[in-house]
């Protein structure tokens, strides 16, 4: 039986300002710092406060308001968050007329990304499920000096284009951004795409723009199996481009990744490709020459078909194999030959943490190749392989007996390799998938 915690004092303090909005806004200049989040909390969700979300706004005392954890709660609902957008936006208006703000105004950043759940939580001290559990969010680099009493203030989007439909809500707030610029900066920190026409993405993207994309990626996406190898590693300033599954229209223009990526204006960190066997070759071969790629430390390419492109891979590989520190190449239909293309340069790459490849087909040769070539690859923390073709049976259900061999065979090659290792091997079955460890240590 679970026990309820009476209210604090300070939720009691925010219901009794609620009832009389009037007092509440006249009194916010003397108000703790601790009681603006329960009172902004309890205006946002009851929906009908718009003068006092729009006055907390004026007067936040902290320097990020992280609203897009509040719009998710319910999801979709729709007239509160119309509420709440408006009553932000007409309260930034009022910020940015002022040549002297409020004193205790110290607002920088309006968040609309479902982050900041923790500062809710660290306030509030409520559970905020469904949210995504992150640092607090740091002013990005391209901002000006915070000391500067009228420092344009920094919006936070995410782009998501799905079956949802949003469209309409980020033109709204891209115009928006667009009439307040020099005076307000639109920072749209992640690109998302899932099963929609190009071109419905590239209307939004000629109105925004992206080279400040910076990685906060709360991934959904159905990937195999860790994507946040890849996507989620830690580091807060570093550049994100994520697409995933656009439609056919994509291919029959003969891919357009280069349009996309030329819309970026400073070099990528991470770049995440899910399309579906809808990569061209003329697309494999940009990434290799894009010079915005150079840096690149997380690579993760899922569920493409690369069969036929192993030149174009081996180069795109050579190209980011200094800075490389994590590399997914699951599901893209590689046998032998296509990873026999990809082993002198894999050795190569001497920051290389993370390692995945798994539910292609090869053998155990191959395998035991590709733990030879980054046997020297001292930062490597996670490898995962498929079970190679000789441990399945006809009916690709996996041979136990014969992939306990396999182990004791990769064992000994691990052994003989004389370097404490851990690798797993995965079965392809994506429902019921299973993981097989190898460890010498």
């Amino acid at each position: 039986m679970s026990i309820r915690m009476p209210p604090t004092l300070l939720k009691l303090a925010a219901k009794s300002l609620l009832r009389d909005q009037a007092s509440a806004i006249a009194t916010l200049e003397y108000l703790p710092a601790e009681l603006f989040p329960y009172l902004f909390e309890m205006a946002y969700c009851g929906g009908c406060h718009p003068q006092l979300l729009k006055a907390l706004a004026q007067a936040w005392p902290f320097t990020v308001l992280p609203l897009g954890v509040l719009m998710q709660s319910p999801p979709d609902h729709a007239p509160t968050r119309a509420v709440g957008l408006k009553a932000m936006f007409d309260a930034i208006d009022v910020v940015l007329a002022q040549e002297v703000r409020l004193r205790r105004c110290k607002l920088r950043v309006l968040d609309l990304r479902n982050t900041g759940a923790n500062f809710w939580d660290m306030w509030l001290r409520v559970s905020t499920e469904n949210c995504s559990w992150t640092e607090p969010v740091t002013v990005h680099s391209s901002s000006p000096s915070m000391e500067h009493p009228l420092a344009p203030l920094e919006v936070f989007l995410v782009l998501t284009f799905d079956e949802r439909g949003q469209d309409k809500f980020f033109m709204h707030i891209i115009q928006w951004a667009q009439q307040r610029e020099g005076l307000l900066h639109l920072c749209c920190k992640t690109l998302r795409t899932s099963e929609v026409p190009f071109q419905r993405v590239r209307k939004v993207l000629d109105r925004v723009r992206l080279d400040c994309i910076q990685d906060m990626c709360e991934s959904e996406h159905p990937v195999p199996a860790h994507p946040e190898d890849i996507c989620s590693l830690p580091g807060s300033d570093e550049k994100l481009f994520l697409l995933e599954e656009l439609t056919e229209d994509y291919e029959e223009d003969g891919g357009r990744l280069d349009q996309v990526l030329r819309c970026l204006q400073t070099p990528l960190d991470k770049l995440c490709l899910m399309f579906g066997q809808r990569l061209t070759h003329s697309d494999l071969t940009y990434l290799f020459q894009c010079p915005n790629l150079r840096q690149l430390k997380f690579l993760y390419l899922c569920d493409l078909s690369l069969g036929d492109f192993s030149e174009p891979l081996r180069a795109l590989l050579e190209a980011v194999a200094p800075t490389l520190q994590g590399l997914g190449l699951d599901k893209c239909g590689m046998g032998d030959s296509q990873v026999e293309a990809i082993l002198p340069v894999l050795s190569r790459c001497h920051q290389f943490r993370h390692f995945t490849i798994f539910m292609n087909n090869f053998s155990v040769a191959t395998v035991e190749k590709l733990l030879r070539h980054t046997t020297g690859l001292r930062s490597l923390e996670r490898e995962v392989y498929p079970i190679p073709l000789e441990g399945y049976r006809t009916q690709g259900i996996v041979n136990q007996e014969r992939l306990a061999l396999i182990q004791a065979e990769l064992t000994r090659i691990l052994r003989e390799l004389g370097q404490p290792r851990t690798i797993h091997l995965v079965t392809k079955n994506r429902i019921h998938r299973k993981f097989y460890k190898v460890a010498f240590s």
